[in-house]
C-alpha cells in the first residue's frame, strides 16, 4: 500500500465508524477514497478521516445528510479560496446554527436531569 494512505478499515477504526457507516456516506458523497489501489481496494488520506470525524460531531445535532453536504462544499470551497464570501457565509450560518442547536440540547439535558432527580427521589420515598 503506498505510503500515507489507509484502508478502509483503518479509516473507521481511527473515526470509530463502522465499515458500513463509511461506506454509507461514501455512497451519500459526503467523502470519497483519494484512490484505489492496484486491488481495487479503498485508500484515504487523513483529510477523508477529518471529514469523517467532522460528519461524525453533525450526526447528533440531527444535520441532515444535504446539509453536511453543504458545509462541506463549503469547507472546501473555503479550503480552495479563502476570499470565498459565499463559503464564508455558509460556513458563519452554520456555525450560528450549530450555536442554536446546542442551546437546545442543552435545555433538552437540563429537563431529563430534572426528570431523573424528580424519579430518584419518588424512588427513594416509596424505599
Amino acid at each position: 500500500m503506498p505510503e500515507g494512505f489507509l484502508q478502509i478499515g483503518e479509516v473507521a477504526e481511527r473515526a470509530a465508524l463502522s465499515l458500513r457507516t463509511v461506506r454509507y456516506y461514501e455512497e451519500q458523497g459526503l467523502v470519497r477514497p483519494a484512490r484505489r489501489s492496484d486491488g481495487g481496494f479503498r485508500l484515504y488520506t487523513e483529510e477523508q478521516v477529518q471529514r469523517l470525524l467532522l460528519i461524525k460531531q453533525m450526526k447528533p445535532l440531527d444535520f441532515t445528510v444535504e446539509q453536511m453536504r453543504e458545509l462541506l462544499a463549503a469547507r472546501d470551497a473555503l479550503a480552495a479560496d479563502p476570499a470565498d464570501a459565499a463559503a464564508r457565509a455558509t460556513v458563519a450560518a452554520f456555525a450560528e446554527d450549530v450555536a442554536a442547536r446546542v442551546v437546545k440540547l442543552r435545555d433538552r439535558l437540563a429537563a431529563a436531569e430534572r426528570f431523573a432527580a424528580d424519579l430518584a427521589q419518588q424512588a427513594g420515598r416509596s424505599a
